[in-house]
């Protein structure tokens, strides 16, 4: 069953991985580049898994071209988490969901996180509602992955480098092979 999984998870990559969305990155060599700066940090085995997959959510029904095309939020973060749960557990799947609360809560709380982001990133944060007020700065805090969806989104806003040299996504298998609940 999980093999199984894991080859959709890569058919997926293979089929729409290849498309841009605003960045000057694809969707795959994002991915890559997001899950080599995690393990390049030390992040645990499910934390990399989560870099790797946090924008799966973008593969399917169109939701990696909402923002761009359409100017709306598809909420890729809850479409990847909801799609990914099956067969990952909340070590993986919940820094994903709260990866675009992590965009959020940085532009309220850290000075001159907002500026730095690419032109995609701010047009996304206007369709997902803008930075936090203080209230829901301090219910962010609260939750279980915040830590590890902060973590997320600076490997997020560090993984859209053109050209840099990534392993490929066949090198990730074993380890979401292992990360996957049995």
């Amino acid at each position: 069953m999980t093999a199984t999984f894991i080859d959709e998870i890569v058919q997926a990559f293979a089929e729409r991985g290849g498309e841009a969305y605003g960045e000057d990155v694809t969707q795959l060599d994002h991915a890559l580049q997001c899950a080599l700066l995690a393990t390049e940090e030390g992040a645990d085995e499910p934390l990399v898994a989560a870099a790797l997959l946090h924008d799966y959510g973008h593969l399917f029904e169109s939701h990696g071209d909402a923002a761009v095309f359409e100017r709306r939020d598809a909420r890729h973060e809850i479409h990847g988490a909801r799609a990914l749960r099956p067969w990952f557990g909340p070590a993986v799947v919940g820094p994903i969901a709260l990866h675009v609360l992590a965009k959020r809560y940085l532009c309220a709380t850290e000075p001159g996180y907002e500026e730095a982001l690419s032109a995609a990133s701010v047009l996304s944060l206007e369709l997902q509602g803008g930075r936090f007020a203080e209230a829901q700065c301090r219910r962010f805090e609260r939750s279980r992955f915040a830590a590890d969806a902060v973590r997320l989104r600076r490997w997020d806003d560090a993984g859209k480098v053109a050209g840099r040299a990534v392993p490929g996504l066949e090198q990730y298998r074993p380890l979401l092979s292992r990360v996957a609940k049995a």
